[in-house]
């Protein structure tokens, strides 16, 4: 079950639904241990190895559209539909934050696109 009531199951990040996913959802700490972050679950994010693998222990990187730093969406307390929606397979990022976790997280690499693409439905439909 994902930690702090998250996503359902789903990766908090790109919202890939655990029951399709090659390996097993992870939890992340969305600030890491090393910056601070505790094991708590206000703190913890269910995600797929790629997002995980992808953020690391980054706090946040350039948000692409105007080069300033921008800290990472924190599923805790930001909506994702704030953030993000999904334009066919592509996930768009929204705000600074959106676009920031899309580029570091490589959401809309052409393997991650073509893997949305053939659950044949909407990511975000509750289907699983």
């Amino acid at each position: 079950m994902p930690p702090g009531g998250g996503a359902s199951g789903r990766c908090e990040y790109c919202q890939l639904p655990g029951g399709v996913a090659f390996f097993a959802h992870e939890v992340d700490h969305i600030i890491p241990e090393k910056h601070g972050g505790a094991t708590e679950a206000d703190n913890l994010a269910w995600t797929c190895w790629r997002c995980n693998r992808h953020k690391g222990s980054d706090l946040g990187s350039f948000d692409p559209a105007t080069q300033n730093f921008t800290f990472l969406f924190h599923p805790r307390t930001q909506p994702w539909e704030e953030h993000f929606r999904f334009e066919g397979d592509t996930i768009i990022g929204l705000t600074p934050e959106g676009r920031t976790t899309a580029r570091l997280l490589q959401l809309n690499t052409s393997e991650r696109e073509a893997e949305r693409r053939r659950l044949g439905e909407s990511p975000t439909s509750d289907t699983d």
